[in-house]
This record gives structure tokens, C-alpha cells and sequence, in this order.
């Protein structure tokens, strides 16, 4: 029997990697959407174990997610799960946001997983359904300073579920999965985590007193494509140790 396939925008680093090793050792081939690391995309290939294919493929462009969606349905067929999971930050103070800070920020965390979606869902439909995880954040339902363009992206990002998972049910299953601090270069460095004063005031912060793994984000996403999660649609999750509880 042929493999399943899967497709992880942003899937060869950080958390986008542990979800897209993790879907590997579920059984699927994986491709693994990447901008522009391929440093990054090669390690992703080679801890996959030839599970995981990386393809260049920018989601902030159109033509090119046109282009990419149609070489990976003609090569695997269609996907029976779909992870949105490449985002961009470009923290500055509000008034200090220009157009490509915001304009770049809503194009890939936002309009990104909007045309993956509607390059790939119809195959996945006339396949007999799968499954789509949109990866936002916790400051889409709670705001920070500096990150007006983010927050805004994750916050629609959690209406696009929605709406999705009810123009696409019952075919489709449609949720989001929001992860908190998680222990990923990307994260150390943004909130300065390698600063040990730093860290204990964000620990001070989180009930469960520690930073999450991308493993236990990866946790939540094998629920979120498994059968267990069958009846499960429209939701978001929190993976963030109690951090924002709403």
C-alpha cells in the first residue's frame, strides 16, 4: 500500500520539523515546505529517513503555491493531512510598523494558509476527505506589545478555521493548534530564554513551570489526525502549560 501523503508549510525547522517527523513515523510521506533554508530542508530529509521530502515553495506567493500544490498532487496524490504552519514575525512598535512589516507578516501567516487550502482541499475532497491543522499562537486570543501584524494574522487565522471546518465538513476536519512558549532556537532568542532572568520571569508565568517541547506540540497534532479526534472540528487547542487559559 501506498504511503499517505502530508504536506507542513514551514516543515523543516523548529516545531514545523518535530510535526512533520512526527507525522512521518505515523506512516505518511511528508512533504515539507521550506522558503528558502536548505541547509535546514536537507537535515529535515535526512532525520526523516527518506519520509520527508522538502519543497521550496514560498506561501506568501500565489503563482509559486499554484505551482508547488500542483507538482506534489501529481507526484503523491492528495493529502490527507494538511499542516499551515509557516509564519514570519516582524515585532516593532505599532507606529513603527510599515507596510512590509505588516503586508509580509499577514501574507504568510494568514493569506498563506489560505491558498494552501484552497490549492489542495478540493483534491483531499474528492479523495474522501483528510484532515487541516492551522498552527497559530497564543497571542492570537491574547495581545502583545510589538506584535500588532502577528497577533492580528493568528487571531483571523483562528476565524479561518472556523469557517473552514464548516464549508468543508463533513469531508474535512478543520482545527487549530496553539502553542506557548516552546523550547525552539526561534523562541530562545525572541524572548531572550538563554537569559536566565528572563526565563524565570516567563516560568513565573506558566502553571506547569516550564517551557513546553516541540514534541509535546507534535503530541497534539497526532490526536488532531488521528481517529480519536473524529468528531472534533472547529476547535482550538492550547498547548501552552495553562500559560492563557480563556
Amino acid at each position: 500500500m501506498a504511503p499517505r501523503t502530508a504536506v507542513v508549510s514551514g516543515g523543516t525547522r523548529g516545531i514545523g520539523l518535530a510535526l512533520s517527523l512526527r507525522l512521518a513515523d505515523l506512516g505518511h510521506h511528508v512533504y515539507a515546505l521550506y522558503r528558502g533554508d536548505k541547509a535546514a530542508a536537507d537535515r529535515a530529509a535526512a532525520a526523516g529517513g527518506g519520509r520527508i521530502e522538502p519543497v521550496r515553495l514560498d506561501v506568501a506567493r500565489p503563482e509559486r503555491v499554484r505551482e508547488g500544490c500542483a507538482r506534489i498532487l501529481a507526484a503523491g496524490g492528495a493529502p490527507s493531512v494538511l499542516v499551515n504552519n509557516a509564519g514570519v514575525n516582524r515585532d516593532r512598535p505599532f507606529l513603527d510598523l510599515d507596510d512590509e512589516d505588516w503586508d509580509e507578516v499577514l501574507a504568510v501567516n494568514l493569506s498563506g494558509p489560505f491558498r494552501l487550502t484552497r490549492a489542495l482541499a478540493p483534491a483531499m475532497r474528492a479523495a474522501g476527505g483528510g484532515t487541516i491543522v492551522n498552527i497559530g499562537a497564543t497571542t492570537a486570543i491574547r495581545p502583545r506589545t510589538g506584535g500588532a501584524n502577528y497577533c492580528a494574522a493568528k487571531a483571523g487565522l483562528l476565524q479561518l478555521t472556523k469557517c473552514l471546518a464548516l464549508e468543508l465538513a463533513p469531508d474535512i476536519r478543520v482545527n487549530a493548534l496553539l502553542p506557548g512558549f516552546t523550547d525552539t532556537p526561534e523562541v530562545v532568542e525572541r524572548y531572550r530564554l538563554d537569559d536566565p532572568a528572563r526565563r524565570a520571569d516567563v516560568l513565573r508565568t506558566i502553571p506547569a513551570r516550564r517551557i513546553g517541547t516541540a514534541q509535546e506540540v507534535a503530541d497534539a497534532l497526532e490526536f488532531l489526525v488521528a481517529a480519536k479526534s473524529d468528531y472534533v472540528t472547529g476547535q482550538q487547542i492550547v498547548v501552552d502549560g495553562g500559560n492563557f487559559m480563556g
